[in-house]
């Protein structure tokens, strides 16, 4: 499996593309100028959703309202994550396709995912889910709880990629 995924890391290296975002100095500094740009618009907007969760921000708005406001920022953020992570892998496919740690970012960014959308969903038939009884509060709160440091994680892991070699 591994030799497969050392040829196929290749062959992506060799590819026309790859070198030419390898063999042209202003691509790599754009494009991580701009995947940092989008990891912080993600992450405010997560954290400001999550805090209104927790109960601690905008207690006064509801939790859709909140949501409106910046649930959207995650989801337009997130495919720009994506092209400006794939062109970063295109530029060095080996050293994110073959680190255990972008494979626990990527695990993360799934659950992390997946958690707004168990914030999100409910909202969609009852705008005053997430506000009514107690027990749906104590979820939010529980929602909010494991998705910070999720999100702090994929963030941390998205540092450490650089800093752990693979195989």
């Amino acid at each position: 499996m591994l030799r497969l995924l050392d040829a196929f890391c290749e062959r992506l290296s060799a590819s026309p593309l790859s070198q030419a975002i390898q063999s042209t100095d202003w691509v790599i500094p754009t494009v991580q100028t701009v995947h940092i740009l989008a990891v912080a618009a993600v992450m405010s907007s997560i954290l400001m959703l999550n805090l209104r969760l927790i109960g601690v921000r905008a207690r006064s708005e509801s939790v859709a309202s909140v949501a409106a406001r910046f649930i959207p920022v995650v989801w337009s953020g997130l495919p720009v994550l994506l092209a400006t992570g794939a062109i970063l892998i295109l530029a060095e496919p080996a050293r994110a396709l073959q680190n255990p740690v972008f494979i626990l970012k990527m695990t993360l960014v799934s659950l992390a995912a997946g958690l707004t959308l168990a914030c999100q969903i409910p909202l969609r038939r009852d705008h005053e889910f997430w506000d009514g009884s107690s027990s749906r509060r104590r979820l939010a709160r529980l929602i909010a709880c494991l998705s910070l440091p999720i999100w702090v994680a994929i963030v941390f892991a998205g540092r450490w990629i650089a800093y752990v070699q693979s195989h």
